[in-house]
């Protein structure tokens, strides 16, 4: 079996991190499959003579040429920036993207790279990932890809997208794997400390975080509802305080939010056990309590179904403070 040949497209602004991050790992997996098996031929490879990555680190780049797999790093993508003027500067590497696909080869994106995948055309009729926290704004540009905010890795007809920044190691886990069997990819995730077991991106899900929609009228609902977590959910009581209809309530906030109450009040009792588990030593039943859930298993089947983890799962995957500082 020949090395496989992986290339890194690097181009203006763009991390250096996810520049060497899945080189840096397929070399660490050709040390650790030996001699006897077959590596990786790696490169970063630009259309320009210079580029200039992120935080101003200069990158020393080999003119393109063809490989087997091309990874697209991703660019800051900051609020306020004129996304259509940032890709348009970087016509010839979207140019290059058509190219290499078009040869019939795998092209694979980290984080904010599928928006360049997208600009190519490449993300039409496919399945798609990228960091959480834009997962939305990529829907928008490109509807006509499955947008999946949930996958830390899709690969759909030869094109695979990732999440954000540690995600490239998920992939690149993955193609160690196909490359050169899972005994190397297991023991690569060893040596290097990289979590193989991941799945999913949902637990790193931090709602705070995402643009909140709404106006006056639903934020004054939302306020309400966070006041007392525990409290039992009682539309009619709601409305009333509001002096509308439940009708009215419902319609409005739907309007204004694209979904229910009762479906905010959860997000937001999930959002507080998140938190509870993470800082506190306290039970599951007693966080459960907290949040207005006097049956622990209906709680875990919430928490579940909003994080993709039960809430002990989640504790001991995210647990902070005295119990990881009494580990070490």
């Amino acid at each position: 079996m020949s090395a496989l040949r992986v290339g890194v497209l690097a181009y203006p602004g763009c991390f250096a991190s996810e520049v060497f991050g899945v080189p840096d790992l397929l070399t660490m997996a050709a040390h650790v499959a030996g001699p006897d098996r077959s590596g990786y031929e790696v490169s970063v490879a630009s259309p320009r003579r210079r580029v200039t990555a992120s935080g101003g680190a200069a990158l020393a780049v080999a003119p393109l040429r063809e490989v087997d797999v091309l990874v697209v790093p991703g660019f800051e993508l900051v609020p306020g920036l004129d996304v259509d003027a940032k890709l348009a500067a970087l016509a010839p590497e979207i140019a290059a993207i058509r190219s290499h696909t078009a040869a019939g080869n795998a092209v694979v994106s980290i984080c904010v790279g599928a928006f360049l995948l997208a600009e190519a055309g490449l993300l039409d009729g496919r399945r798609a990932t990228t960091a959480w926290l834009l997962a939305d704004e990529l829907a928008q540009r490109c509807p006509e890809a499955d947008v999946r905010p949930e996958c830390l890795v899709v690969t759909d007809k030869g094109v695979t997208t990732t999440a954000a920044f540690s995600a490239m190691y998920d992939f690149a886990l993955e193609l160690i794997r196909r490359h050169s069997g899972a005994d190397v990819a297991r023991a690569t995730a060893r040596v290097t400390l990289v979590d193989d077991a991941r799945s999913s991106q949902t637990p790193y899900v931090d709602a705070r975080l995402l643009p909140q929609p709404g106006d006056e009228f639903s934020r004054r609902v939302m306020r309400r509802l966070d006041q007392d977590l525990a409290a039992r959910y009682d539309l009619a009581a709601l409305a009333d305080a509001f002096g509308v209809s439940t009708r009215t309530l419902l319609r409005r906030f739907a309007d204004e939010t694209g979904r229910s109450p009762l479906e905010y009040l959860q997000s937001s009792r999930v959002r507080r056990a998140r938190h509870l588990l993470e800082t506190t030593d306290r039970t599951v039943a007693g966080i459960s309590a907290t949040v207005g859930y006097k049956d622990p298993g209906t709680f875990a089947a919430l928490f579940a179904k909003h994080t993709g983890q039960r809430p002990s799962d989640y504790r001991a995957a995210f647990r902070r403070g005295a119990d990881r500082r009494g580990a070490d």
